[in-house]
């Protein structure tokens, strides 16, 4: 299993983006129960959308700039590389 270590500017706006995402989700749900326009419900459920989108995104650059740096040590096996590589593009995939 691939670990990920997030720090410092990384964890921070990852976090963000997740908290943003969270009370645009709370903010869908409330319009929903008050019977708000359609369009406004859409238009917000999407901006939630797209702030996991990015939160994702940001968890798996930050996943391949260490496996990057791994490689670049020599710490990992071609095997090792190959099967991170599948693993990270099925990732960008799940997002896409």
């Amino acid at each position: 299993m691939m670990e990920l270590d997030l720090a410092g500017a990384e964890l921070k706006a990852v976090l963000n983006r997740l908290r943003r995402a969270q009370g645009q989700i709370a903010g869908v749900i409330r319009m929903i129960e008050e019977g708000r326009d359609c369009e406004e419900v859409v238009t917000q459920l999407a901006a939630a959308s797209r702030a996991l989108d990015r939160a994702g995104f940001a968890i798996i650059a930050t996943g391949l700039q260490q496996c990057l740096t791994d490689v670049g040590d020599g710490g990992r096996s071609a095997e090792d590389r190959d099967e991170m590589r599948g693993r990270l593009e099925k990732l960008f995939l799940s997002l896409a």
